[in-house]
């Protein structure tokens, strides 16, 4: 006899296989034994940072730097950039007209340079389309890398470097190109502005090796390293980030790329103390920087204790402020995740010890593995990650974690 299967029945058996493959998916979640229901968590691997954020004040021994008034100032070196003895600070010009016109001269003769570099006999000689193509695309890998990291001084180098490959591949391809006609229109312009310069009425020169910022904020006397033992919690909530309208003002000078950073902390836990290796990072910058906790003072109330961390990482941005929102990073962890609710104790089988750990779905068992916990998070912790050798007995990545349904057989006290 035989049987035919029609199109209807067929979609029918296809429907019935679907829904049993659901239901075996729908079963490892939810596993029934003997009446009890488990819900399962996969053991997933996470990264957790231990950090606290605070309100930090930046402190650095400081001397101001005045003059007359008079005049319009140029600025000859960057915020954080390193000056030595009888380095020109900044040049006073009798007008704001004159900086203006030094500014396009330094601009066209930056523009000539790159020109020059591009249309140097040598460069175009050596160079080749298919090596230039690997450059291209090199430069700008590096441009974008550095874009994401927000270092613009290497983003404006990344720039350059990119902007000569592609003009020396554009002048290699077309014969029609060639600079010389703006080399010789640009160095025309560099001509015509100097006649109209002018000598700066007076030059700005450091008396000591320092590093140099170009504003002040009237904490210069108060927030040094030999203030630091005075510090009170009081005081540094009156700390302000401001800067200075005072027109006699040039800015000021750092004796030391060392710096510190001070906030109020609680450290009723002891979670700080003298020694301790951190990161810091602040809020105007992605940027994380090697430091060390230098001191903790407590003035009788531990909740508001001040913690003071030292760095000497120097840049930029660590000295256009005074205070800002400051995170310390004491620690990075990775490992695997663990509800803390799933977390249970069990005796070990050789002593009346207990040792921590989860119950896991295995096929149909329920099965206790130890966690070893790197890290605690508020409703969670991090177990490490064991290798197969070393890891025997102790949860690994992908078990199924119980974390509802045990029954009193398996609630050890916490």
């Amino acid at each position: 006899m035989k049987i035919k299967f029609g199109k209807s029945t067929f979609q029918t058996v296809l429907h019935i296989v679907v829904l049993i493959m659901f239901l075996t998916v729908f079963a490892s979640r939810f596993y029934k034994e003997g009446g009890r229901d488990y819900e399962t968590e996969s053991a997933l691997m996470l990264k957790s940072t231990d950090s606290e954020i605070i309100n930090g004040v930046f402190i650095r021994d400081e001397n101001v730097i005045e003059y007359n008034g008079d005049g319009a100032v140029s600025y000859s070196v960057p915020d954080g950039g390193k000056l030595g003895k009888g380095s020109v600070i900044a040049e006073i010009y009798s007008s704001p007209e004159q900086i203006q016109i030094n500014q396009q001269i330094s601009s066209l003769e930056d523009e000539l340079a790159l020109l020059k570099k591009i249309q140097n006999p040598g460069t175009i000689e050596s160079a080749q389309p298919s090596s230039l193509s690997v450059l291209i695309q090199e430069q700008y890998r590096n441009l974008i890398y550095y874009r994401d990291l927000k270092n613009y001084a290497k983003i404006g180098e990344k720039e350059e470097n990119l902007l000569v490959c592609l003009s020396t591949y554009q002048l290699l391809t077309d014969s029609d190109v060639n600079f010389a006609e703006r080399i010789a229109d640009v160095t025309s312009k560099i001509n015509s502005l100097k006649l109209e310069t002018s000598q700066p009425v007076d030059v700005i020169t450091s008396d000591r090796s320092a590093y140099f910022v170009s504003y002040c904020d009237g904490y210069e006397n108060e927030l040094k390293k030999s203030d630091i033992e005075n510090l009170t919690a009081d005081y540094l909530k009156t700390v302000e980030d401001r800067k200075l309208t005072d027109t006699n003002i040039i800015g000021k000078t750092l004796d030391s790329y060392e710096w510190y950073v001070a906030g109020i902390v609680d450290n009723t836990n002891k979670s700080y103390e003298a020694g301790q290796k951190v990161k810091i990072k602040t809020e105007s910058s992605p940027e994380e920087h090697d430091a060390e906790v230098v001191e903790v003072i407590n003035n009788g109330n531990p909740a508001e204790s001040i913690l003071v961390v030292s760095s000497d990482e120097f840049g930029y941005s660590l000295v256009q402020h005074r205070c800002e929102r400051t995170e310390i990073i004491k620690g990075v962890y990775n490992g695997i995740k663990v509800p803390r609710k799933a977390i249970r104790f069990q005796k070990k089988s050789d002593s009346d010890e207990k040792c921590k750990g989860v119950y896991i779905l295995q096929g149909e068992q329920v099965v206790f593995r130890e966690i070893d916990v790197i890290y605690e998070g508020s409703d969670y912790v991090l177990s490490k990650v064991f290798s197969k050798d070393e890891g025997t007995g102790y949860l690994a990545l992908y078990d199924d974690i119980i974390v509802e349904g045990l029954v009193e057989d398996y609630d050890y006290e916490q």
